[in-house]
């Protein structure tokens, strides 16, 4: 069975998403999202009549969404696989690119939002953030970690490889994201029971 092929509206997020993993948010107008994604200005303001904010949103979301699709799917089989496959998405971005893309929920987060008011697309990556912190920390809990110590590590997972995914493009190198492997795997393996 073929993949269905994505809706305009579906190409122009994911152009967002990739634009912004590589560029970050303030560095990108709308007009290079749409030319990313092939298409027309006017339609991209046709789906997202609100602008930039509106399809940066979308856009977090929609890696959010990415992300934990894989998550359910790999931690089913406990939370060391999460982990690796995790690991795994931010490991082909990074050099699928070259080194020249990374997560874009990580880079709306960062950026000074405009104005005195939090963007819909910083709340949105808040929310990304929560919901990967979830599905791991419920993993280790049904893999015997204790409730508190399932959302700390679950919280320094997603820091950690949030992170380690910048020093990778800083540094051209893979090297931080198979430290960071080795050791979170380390800590998963010392708090589950299982």
């Amino acid at each position: 069975m073929s993949k269905p092929t994505p809706t305009p509206r579906e190409r122009i997020v994911a152009g967002a998403a990739d634009m912004i993993s590589r560029r970050g948010l303030n560095a990108t107008s709308i007009r290079e999202m749409a030319k990313h994604a092939r298409a027309p200005l006017g339609s991209t303001y046709h789906y997202f009549p609100e602008g930039k904010q509106q399809l940066a949103t979308e856009a977090v979301r929609y890696t959010g969404e990415w992300v934990a699709r894989v998550l359910r799917r790999e931690l089913e089989a406990g939370p060391v696989a999460g982990l690796r496959a995790f690991l795994g998405l931010w490991r082909k971005i990074v050099v699928d690119s070259d080194f020249r893309a990374g997560c874009p929920v990580l880079a709306v987060s960062i950026e000074e939002p405009p104005g005195d008011e939090t963007p819909e697309a910083l709340l949105a990556a808040a929310d990304v953030f929560t919901t990967w912190e979830s599905l791991l920390a419920d993993s280790l809990r049904a893999h015997g970690a204790e409730p508190e110590q399932a959302a700390q590590l679950a919280t320094l997972s997603v820091a950690a490889v949030e992170g380690t995914v910048a020093m990778c493009r800083a540094k051209r190198s893979i090297q931080p994201l198979d430290h960071t492997a080795e050791q979170l795997r380390t800590l998963i393996l010392a708090t589950i029971k299982d």
